[in-house]
């Protein structure tokens, strides 16, 4: 069930059975030279729906755009600053508690948002608290990194080993090409890929990772690997938000 092709009649019949919400969320941001920018986006996305059909839960729009400022010495990147995704988080969370939703899953498809949605919660929680909202205190979120699924991770170790790398991954890539076939793309790749680099500022990241991959081999991935990832993550991921929906 998806929010956006959803009446109000609809939402508020499902909170008569469930108070729970799957909130994709990703970036828009460069994925090296045949990663699509909207990689991270793309993956929560079509994972999200998939937990949402396994689960008989309500997904909400894809927030599209994340913490991504280190990315944006290159071309097509958009950022929000920490301080901005946390407000933003916090009216999303907000608004959907007053209707009376009270678990978010936030299946999160970016390494560098989880710092500030941890953030974000802790202030979603005292302003709900501050708005004497009812059932604040019966409100809950969760970061699910789809990424560091067991499953996933298990198997990204046996496609590619080391050349899974951190950034622009194949098996990131793998899933967008699953997911768009159509949007495939090939480049040539440099043998020499920057690696286990501290992150500083845009002009920093650029120059130790003057492609924009960090240690991996996006040439690596198939949509045939992509199907195998999405299904291990939706089958993970499934299971943990009954747990989380139900404890």
């Amino acid at each position: 069930m998806l929010l956006h092709l959803s009446t109000w009649q609809e939402v508020e019949a499902y909170l008569q059975q469930s108070q729970g919400i799957i909130l994709p969320i990703g970036s828009t941001e460069q994925h090296g030279p045949t990663g699509l920018i909207g990689t991270d986006a793309i993956c929560a996305e079509a994972i999200a729906r998939g937990v949402g059909e396994s689960t008989h839960a309500i997904v909400g729009p894809t927030i599209n755009v994340g913490m991504a400022l280190h990315h944006t010495g290159f071309p097509g990147t958009i950022s929000l600053r920490p301080s901005t995704m946390i407000q933003l988080v916090r009216d999303y969370t907000t608004s959907l508690a007053k209707a009376g939703f009270t678990k978010f899953y936030f299946i999160n498809g970016h390494g560098g948002n989880i710092a500030t949605l941890k953030a974000a919660f802790s202030e979603t929680y005292a302003h709900l608290e501050d708005l004497q909202i009812l059932n604040a205190h019966k409100v809950q979120c969760q970061i699910a990194n789809w990424f560091m699924c067991s499953s996933v991770y298990k198997l990204a170790k046996e496609l590619y080993g080391d050349q899974e790398g951190s950034h622009a991954t194949p098996s990131e890539v793998a899933v967008t090409q699953y997911v768009y076939p159509e949007a495939i793309k090939q480049a040539p790749l440099s043998s020499e890929v920057g690696r286990g680099h501290k992150i500083y500022g845009a002009t920093d990241f650029r120059q130790k990772y003057p492609d924009g991959r960090m240690g991996s081999n996006p040439a690596l991935a198939t949509p045939e690997h992509g199907q195998q990832f999405y299904e291990l993550a939706v089958k993970e991921l499934s299971q943990e938000y009954l747990e989380f929906l139900n404890n």
